[in-house]
């Protein structure tokens, strides 16, 4: 009994060690989250899904250019039936049975020349290609939207600390404006008025809480979390904008964009497309073997066992066919060429807008720090004038609103430069 009790309390402390252990939240640094992402954001593993596949798809371009092998087993009944022959008139004609017939037939053949095979196996490694390139378009897409769901709760935490410390010091001064209120060296208006302030700041400091969640819910769908895993991120917004603002603007290089790279592999598959029409035109040799045993042999029987052969087939005339594919495919190659140039010019501009946004929320993001410091000793100056009553409710509310405005747009304005610093590191291929 002792023994059992024993085994029923360690299983409870087990499961309760397991319970803790399930509550731990996951401690992430920017660069932690993103490796997690890529490593089971699931979109991603659905781009790995595909690149196998690819994978697969070129050796079954290649095989088909393999020995091929088929084996058949059959049997014929024909139900009685007979056939007469004559070959005399005077004598009576011979009566032919049909007995039932089974045979057991393999055949073998390989393909010797076939161009539209040589061309086949070529797209298809290049299909492969942007297969890959696709995933490292996609791997790009899951990191950037997983730093730019961790500046976002980095930024909104900031923001909910300053609207806490804020609601905190506007309870105390509400608690002792009322205290003077109701002693009567002071009118009710001021306190009530400040009691609008102070519900005002409440409900911007819950209003923060949800977009806080709402972040840290978008970071686990990026990083494949269960929606109830508790996360403590571990890099700082200083940290970041300090690392940032050291970092200087990456020199454009189109050829290492992915949305370049995959335009280009597009244009070889459509160059490969007209090699694929030309190809058409050209004759296909195939060999083959075909061996067969009877099982059940008929009463009259001339097929040989071993037949060896080779097949030419030669296309001559297909009523214009073959040429019109061949100039829709050349059509389709101009396409890719002038489209190619398209994203080129249309990625040069794009980078010196980034780099135009860019510079500009810099020089913002430093004259916005200066004018949340004003506004700070604003706040501070105007608070000691409201407690010595030079300064009316009215002014420290101003005050108040002037510095949370301050404080919510700089931090604004740093997510805002961190996102255009990360687009512009996209736009290199450098995340």
């Amino acid at each position: 009994m002792r023994q059992l009790l024993k085994i029923v309390l360690l299983v409870f402390l087990g499961l309760g060690a397991i319970s803790l252990q399930a509550q731990e939240p996951l401690v992430l640094s920017m660069d932690s989250a993103v490796n997690y992402a890529i490593n089971h954001n699931k979109t991603l593993m659905n781009s790995r899904f595909a690149v196998d596949k690819s994978n697969q798809q070129i050796k079954e371009a290649i095989s088909k250019g393999l020995p091929q092998i088929d084996a058949s087993l059959d049997y014929t009944n024909f139900l009685g039936a007979e056939a007469s022959l004559q070959i005399n008139p005077a004598a009576p004609p011979a009566i032919i049975e049909f007995n039932p017939t089974s045979n057991f037939k393999a055949t073998a053949s390989q393909l010797l020349f076939n161009g539209n095979y040589i061309v086949g196996v070529q797209i298809a490694k290049l299909a492969k290609s942007i297969t890959e390139q696709s995933y490292q378009k996609d791997e790009l897409n899951v990191k950037e939207q997983t730093i730019q769901a961790y500046y976002m709760i980095l930024a909104t935490e900031q923001i909910l600390n300053t609207l806490r410390e804020n609601l905190k010091n506007a309870q105390t001064l509400y608690e002792q404006t009322s205290n003077l209120a109701n002693a009567g060296v002071i009118e009710q208006t001021d306190a009530k008025k400040l009691s609008v302030m102070l519900t005002s700041v409440d409900n911007a400091v819950k209003s923060t809480e949800r977009q806080v969640e709402l972040g840290y819910n978008l970071l686990r769908f990026n990083l494949g979390l269960d929606p109830d895993q508790q996360i403590m991120l571990s890099t700082s917004l200083d940290d970041i904008a300090k690392m940032i603002q050291l970092v200087p603007v990456d020199t454009f290089n189109i050829e290492n964009n992915v949305d370049y790279k995959l335009i280009s592999m597009q244009g070889e598959i459509s160059n490969k497309s007209i090699d694929m029409a030309k190809a058409s035109y050209l004759p296909s040799l195939v060999a083959f073997y075909s061996y067969t045993e009877k099982i059940k042999k008929p009463k009259f029987d001339m097929s040989p066992k071993n037949v060896l052969g080779v097949t030419l087939s030669v296309p001559i005339l297909s009523g214009g066919m073959r040429r019109s594919q061949l100039n829709q495919a050349k059509i389709d190659y101009d396409i890719s060429t002038y489209t190619k140039d398209l994203v080129k010019d249309q990625l040069t501009l794009q980078e010196k807008q980034l780099i135009y946004n860019f510079d500009n929320l810099l020089e913002q993001y430093s004259s916005q720090k200066k004018n949340v410091q004003v506004a700070k000793e604003v706040l501070e100056q105007m608070n000691r004038k409201f407690q010595q009553g030079v300064a009316s409710s009215l002014d420290l509310t101003s005050a108040n609103n002037d510095y949370l405005t301050a404080e919510t747009d700089l931090t604004g304005t740093l997510l805002q430069l961190l996102n255009a610093k990360l687009a512009l590191r996209k736009l290199n291929n450098n995340l």
